[in-house]
């Protein structure tokens, strides 16, 4: 794969990276949990990729990211956004938005297992629920 000059890569580009690595992590975690149908998978995805348990998540991160995570986030977060689901408030949709920029970033410079250590601590609750059930 080419590397890519980050400092070309929109703030928007990062979050639509990092939204498919937020959806394809916890994809891997609901099949590894055992969930076989669309319909079950689906719904237990949504407590994960919502942009309120996004930004939940994303509170629980906040102290353990470095200056650099942090500012990636910040730029993340700030981006000016045009629609706001229903489903969450404007606060939590520039949080998740801020989230996926900053695994975007760190997926885009190969820092992979920075990532997951990340994606483990943001969601420690939810993965322990789901191995419950």
């Amino acid at each position: 794969m080419a590397k890519i000059d980050l400092r070309t890569v929109s703030t928007a580009a990062l979050a639509y990276y990092g939204d498919s690595v937020i959806e394809l992590w916890v994809r891997r975690r609901l099949v590894e949990a055992g969930y076989a149908s669309s319909k079950t998978l689906n719904a237990h995805a949504r407590r994960f990729v919502s942009a309120p348990a996004q930004a939940a998540a994303m509170e629980r991160l906040l102290p353990h990211l470095t200056d650099e995570e942090a500012a990636v986030f910040r730029r993340g977060r700030n981006v000016g956004h045009t629609n706001t689901p229903k489903s969450a408030t404007v606060a939590e949709y520039r949080s998740a938005t801020g989230m996926e920029a900053l695994l975007g970033y760190l997926y885009l410079t190969e820092n992979r297992a920075r990532a997951e250590s990340l994606l483990e601590m943001a969601y420690a609750q939810e993965d322990r629920k789901e191995k419950e059930k």
